[in-house]
């Protein structure tokens, strides 16, 4: 298979037509080998309109995914990413958003909770001389405060909620981008500090799989 042929086809027809026109986003994509980070079984359908399983679900555990072109797109645009940007990724799964991120960012620090996620994301990372990101493990709704402040954070999967641990480690200037909600009532949102306060921003309509521990709490009823 011609994987390159079939990048510039996913760029070409996937993200352009989806009102995508930054260069910098159009360019990473097609300087990214998808199918370096998916599951060699479905190195074939690399790209595909769609969602790829990274895991399976098991032990209480859901499946986990890449993103699908169109929408992850939209948002690293929605983003605007600069080239002195340090920016936190949340959900780093393989390490293919990460990867995109950093043809755009100053550096990435990709998270991720799962180990062998992260071991796979980090080899895969460093044999593509993709060294301007590092892999950190913990908690996803924690973020990486070590590290912070941030430019830019984005949440690589739709949340219900947003923790506040994650917009404190916003830099006063910085944007956060994600996607709340589920299935089609999902919005993909920009956050903005300014002055010490949060402002946000709906965006657009968008469907991507959700990234687990953004659960909003249960409420007791009476």
């Amino acid at each position: 298979m011609d994987y390159e042929a079939a990048r510039v086809k996913m760029v070409d027809r996937q993200i352009r037509t989806t009102d995508v026109q930054s260069y910098a986003v159009l360019d990473a994509f097609l300087a990214v080998p998808r199918e370096a980070f998916v599951p060699a079984r479905f190195k074939q359908l690399a790209y595909i309109d769609n969602d790829i399983e990274i895991a399976e679900a098991g032990e209480g555990k859901p499946a986990r995914y890449i993103m699908e072109p169109s929408p992850l797109a939209k948002l690293m645009q929605l983003a605007n990413i600069e080239p002195d940007d340090v920016v936190l990724e949340i959900g780093c799964g393989t390490g293919y958003a990460a990867a995109i991120i950093s043809q755009m960012a100053g550096s990435v620090v990709s998270l991720e909770s799962e180990d062998d996620l992260a071991n796979t994301a980090s080899d895969t990372l460093a044999r593509l001389g993709y060294d301007n990101v590092a892999v950190v493990t913990g908690p996803l709704p924690e973020g990486h405060a070590e590290e912070a402040p941030y430019d830019v954070i984005f949440i690589n999967g739709s949340v219900e909620v947003v923790p506040d641990a994650i917009f404190e480690q916003l830099r006063e200037g910085g944007r956060l981008v994600c996607v709340e909600g589920s299935g089609n009532a999902s919005r993909a949102r920009l956050y903005c500090k300014e002055d010490g306060a949060v402002a946000e921003r709906a965006a657009f309509n968008t469907s991507v799989r959700p990234l687990p521990g953004f659960e909003k709490p249960e409420t007791f009823v009476f």
